[in-house]
């Protein structure tokens, strides 16, 4: 069977599986649509963790980026695992204890203040739709590919479905489907991965292979052909990085930092019955994800080998059929400026003849390496279940903040039950809708995309957060005043040198990275935008009133582990 019969199958069985799971969990109430009841066993959590966090920017576009950037992309794999680390055990047990199940109900409640809770509240939606933009166009990448039409119209697709088991579904839907979602996606990643690298190292294992010698028996380490290979083509030495130290450590913090503070990630810890399940789930999640981040780098050695052979300086004619498949979709394109017809790969912007998107490297490795058409099917399916896993985790923070932080808290107090759900069913399909209009004009590939979510995060929600449970004595004025100082400076920053509102247009982005304060890029200001946020709250705080006693007192409780059981109540 050809790869489309075979993406009909494979792709067709995962979509009935998920969308049976969404009836099969349909929430019928509020606590089911938020937070699954509170009732899902810690393996399952983490599981469903896992596949919330593994995003299309860790599936498709993290590989993808370390495969161009080489040691420079190891950045965004830091910065994520680090960041997970950060959040496991340093804020999941104390929010899971402070009862609030999303975070602007959280920092409504600790600094005692709506105004608190309504400027939480609009920058959990920001964040969410910026991080959900890079979801929608990792699936529209996928559709455009394997089911041949244009990303546009794959991006509808992904909205659909999505549409359909996010909103019918709530937290308990989603939960169950990322549980399958995870198994598809971890899958998907790993079969093409020891395939590749017994292809190529004759080691089963891909963490060991690409630290492996060849296995055409000529002695020479895979990453030493890497090497050589890219500085024969102009590029720099895949293992010699670029960007400065300053830069480096920004964006490594910045993601970090920005993981503690996703929305989304965060509600995963309600869903368990006690404080110590959500430990418990928080460690099984740490294990399924370093599964798939211990391989990303693998596969980027792998899939930037192989492309440099396949496609440097051969004439192209005689190009495989996946080059001109990927062609089709306009992620890839040659342009025979000598008119020689060969393809010319080179570091040189005048002199390079093909263009590759960085966000498909990871689904065309398989093709790349002649892997069966079955293993390619599988890889779209798993890089489906990646950005619809967390395409719906994001969206329903969006609803929750809308239906649960904003009407039920402030706008509507006496709004019932049922009432409550249809805002948030009616709240979740508006923002399904709006998140694949930014699907269609995202502002970079998916991984910079979700990159800067993460800096917003970092900006805004970290310090509240971090503040609120280890410093009792932080007061509403201060944590209101630090968030909108640190978003708007993110904000900024972003519009400034990501899109170039102030300086002439997105034409002028590239011009103006000589500028970038501090020599930081955009993808790690948010690090920057936090100690803003960090001076601002406590330099106001200090000349504030001191939160009531009640309020220090139930932070005070929080912090104490003998009390692991179960949520505080207040």
């Amino acid at each position: 069977m050809d790869v489309q019969t075979w993406t009909y199958i494979i792709v067709g069985l995962s979509f009935a599986l998920y969308i049976g799971i969404a009836i099969w969990s349909r929430a019928s109430s509020t606590k089911e649509f938020y937070i699954a009841g509170g009732s899902v066993s810690p393996l399952a959590n983490g599981m469903a963790t896992a596949a919330d966090w593994m995003s299309a920017a860790s599936y498709i576009s993290m590989a993808g980026l370390i495969s161009f950037m080489g040691y420079d992309g190891a950045v965004y794999l830091m910065g994520w695992t680090g960041g997970y680390v950060l959040l496991a055990l340093l804020l999941a047990p104390y929010l899971r204890k402070f009862g609030k199940f999303t975070v602007p109900d959280f920092i409504g409640d600790r600094y005692y203040s709506n105004t608190a809770r309504i400027v939480a509240v609009i920058c959990a939606v920001i964040i969410s739709f910026t991080y959900v933009a890079g979801q929608m166009r990792g699936a529209g990448v996928v559709f455009s590919k394997f089911l041949e039409v244009d990303i546009d119209t794959g991006v509808y697709i992904g909205v659909v479905i999505i549409l359909f088991y996010a909103v019918l579904g709530g937290m308990k839907g989603v939960t169950y489907t990322q549980v399958a979602q995870y198994c598809v996606l971890i899958f998907a990643f790993m079969v093409p991965a020891i395939f590749i690298s017994i292809q190529m190292t004759g080691n089963p294992i891909p963490q060991i292979g690409m630290g492996s010698t060849l296995a055409d028996g000529s002695g020479t380490y895979l990453i030493d052909k890497l090497n050589s290979l890219s500085t024969e083509l102009g590029f720099t030495e895949y293992t010699s990085g670029t960007k400065s130290m300053v830069d480096v450590i920004a964006i490594t913090l910045a993601l970090m930092v920005g993981t503690a503070g996703l929305p989304h990630v965060i509600i995963r810890f309600f869903t368990v019955k006690k404080v110590k399940d959500a430990r418990k789930s928080a460690g099984l999640a740490l294990l399924f994800i370093a599964i798939l981040y211990t391989t990303a780098p693998a596969i980027s050695i792998f899939a930037r080998t192989n492309l440099i052979t396949t496609v440097s300086n051969q004439e192209y004619i005689n190009m495989p059929g996946w080059f001109k498949t990927w062609e089709k979709t306009g992620l890839l394109a040659f342009d025979d400026k000598n008119k020689d017809g060969k393809i010319q790969y080179v570091a040189d912007n005048g002199t390079n003849e093909l263009t590759i998107d960085r966000d498909i490297i990871v689904l065309a490795n398989p093709e790349i390496a002649n892997l069966p058409n079955w293993v390619i099917a599988l890889v779209a399916a798993g890089a489906l279940a990646a950005a619809l896993s967390t395409a719906a985790g994001l969206l329903l923070v969006i609803s929750s903040a809308i239906s649960h932080d904003l009407i039920k808290r402030i706008i509507k107090p006496d709004i019932s039950d049922k009432g409550e759900l249809w805002a948030a069913r009616i709240a979740a399909t508006v923002a399904v809708v709006i998140a694949g209009y930014f699907g269609i004009h995202p502002p970079g590939f998916v991984a910079a995309v979700v990159a800067l979510a993460f800096g917003l995060a970092a900006a805004s929600f970290f310090p509240a957060i971090i503040l609120g449970i280890f410093y009792k004595k932080m007061n509403k004025e201060g944590a209101v005043s630090g968030m909108i100082v640190g978003m708007l400076f993110m904000l900024f920053y972003i519009l400034k040198f990501k899109f170039g509102i102030f300086d002439g247009g997105k034409e002028a982005v590239e011009g103006l990275k000589s500028s970038w304060w501090f020599g930081i890029s955009p993808e790690g200001f948010g690090t920057v935008a936090m100690i803003a946020n960090f001076v601002v709250a406590l330099t106001v705080n200090i000349f504030t009133k001191e939160p009531p006693q009640e309020v220090q007192d139930i932070v005070e409780h929080i912090r104490i582990p003998s009390a692991a059981g179960e949520a505080v109540s207040h």
